[in-house]
């Protein structure tokens, strides 16, 4: 039985490496139509978690976790089980290292962990942003040294995850799957294997074409904020509303679509997958002048927050040096606790650089977590009255739908608005 059949029979075993926000959706959505799933981690307290049927996501419902526990799903900490699956499905994070240049250090230690136990007839699907290239010249030499071919006996496949979590419009069976292979033969294994779990798949003509697709989807997206990011500075020094800016706008039934201005970008994709082009064109003497402007321009927004905030402290006789600041919100977007790239902690670390004396309060994340790049020893903070006004300024960075915001505006003696939430009072300091 070839892998299509396999997959079609509802015997292939998927293995997903990286039990994270991609992968344990990515997990569920596979259990769900009936195929067995094997989940990689070195995290052991994470696997733990799964297989006592707990979810360590917050927008995951931990009753569809312990539905996913019957006996077709299990996660482990031993790589060596990928010699039982039929297909593994790479998600694990790509990040930028200290001088912003690709780190698929993940990637690598991935397939250094599953290198001796790839056989013949399983499929290899990368699923983490990277640059285009990334599975023919990492990836493909893994096989070949394994003595494999793909197309003949592996398949190698670039499929490019397309979450959005917290968001309730769209999940892992509705958002269309891309897919690229690295041959014809590859290619059908990578949509059989989709398309079994994936309302709608769409074929590219390679991996690398894929993996341009992603890219493509998050420099847009980038390009856009920093524009929207832009005019709100212009636009509040000429006195005007950005959000009633976009707002009407957005009426427009054609030719424009909307973006929010915010304190700069978060999540793990938007602020770093476009360096990942701006790296590979350097290889062909190209300067991607659109796109760096645009991460100049994100990249800039906490610090304008703070400068806000230090002129609204000064208006009120009083020193950054020293104030008691109160972030609301450190997720990077609403509703969620996902914490990978927030710009609510580059506006707390650069308050905290300036002397103050900073705290957070966020529904969703009740203790700072441990981030390689940012170290805050700090609790979630109750918000009460009494809690508000004992603080010098409070700054809504991140709008989740469980604030308070009517006590907010009430009891926070001086409040800096990032989101627009406080449009209709002037008291507010727009940033």
């Amino acid at each position: 039985m070839n892998f299509p059949e396999k997959v079609s029979a509802k015997t292939a075993k998927i293995g997903v490496l990286g039990l994270g926000y991609v992968g344990i959706p990515l997990a569920m959505r596979v259990h769900e139509v009936g195929l067995p799933v094997l989940g990689f981690d070195i995290d052991t307290r994470r696997v733990d978690q799964l297989n006592s049927g707990q979810s360590p996501i917050k927008h995951l419902s931990g009753d569809d976790i312990k539905a996913m526990v019957d006996g077709r799903f299990e996660a482990t900490t031993d790589f060596s089980r990928a010699a039982e699956c039929d297909a593994l499905l790479i998600c694990v994070p790509t990040p930028l290292d200290k001088t912003r240049e690709p780190d698929l250090s993940f990637v690598t230690a991935t397939m250094d962990m599953i290198a001796p136990y790839l056989r013949k007839g399983q499929m290899i699907s990368l699923e983490s942003t990277t640059w285009p290239g990334t599975t023919r010249e990492v990836l493909l030499p893994y096989l070949e040294k394994a003595g494999l071919t793909a197309g003949t006996d592996a398949y190698l496949v670039y499929s490019p995850e397309r979450e959005d979590p917290g968001n309730p419009n769209f999940n892992t069976q509705t958002i269309p799957k891309v897919v690229g292979g690295h041959t014809p033969a590859c290619l059908e294994a990578g949509t059989a294997l989709y398309g079994a779990f994936i309302d709608h798949v769409v074929p590219v003509s390679s991996t690398a074409a894929a993996e341009m697709v992603k890219l493509l989807e998050n420099i847009h997206r980038s390009i856009n904020i920093g524009l929207v990011n832009e005019l709100k500075i212009v636009t509040d020094a000429m006195g005007l509303d950005i959000f009633e800016i976009v707002d009407a706008a957005k009426t427009k039934p054609f030719g424009f679509t909307a973006y929010y201005p915010g304190p700069g970008i978060g999540g793990h994709c938007i602020p770093i997958d476009p360096f990942y082009l701006t790296w590979k064109a350097r290889e062909f003497g190209l300067h991607t002048r659109f796109i760096e402007l645009a991460g100049e321009i994100n990249a800039s927004m906490p610090q304008y927050v703070v400068d806000k905030t230090v002129r609204a402290l000064n208006e009120a006789g009083k020193s950054l040096k020293g104030a008691k600041i109160l972030a609301l919100g450190i997720a990077y977007k609403r509703d969620v606790d996902d914490m990978r790239e927030s710009p609510s902690v580059f506006v707390m670390e650069l308050l905290r650089d300036w002397g103050a004396d900073v705290a957070y309060s966020d529904p969703n994340v009740p203790v700072f977590p441990e981030m390689r790049e940012h170290d805050f020893d700090l609790s979630s903070v109750d918000l009460t009255p009494e809690s508000l006004s004992s603080y010098d300024a409070v700054i809504l960075l991140t709008d989740h739908t469980d604030f308070d915001y009517d006590m907010i505006r009430e009891h926070a003696p001086i409040l800096v608005d990032t989101r627009g939430k406080f449009r209709s009072d002037t008291r507010v300091v727009r940033a």
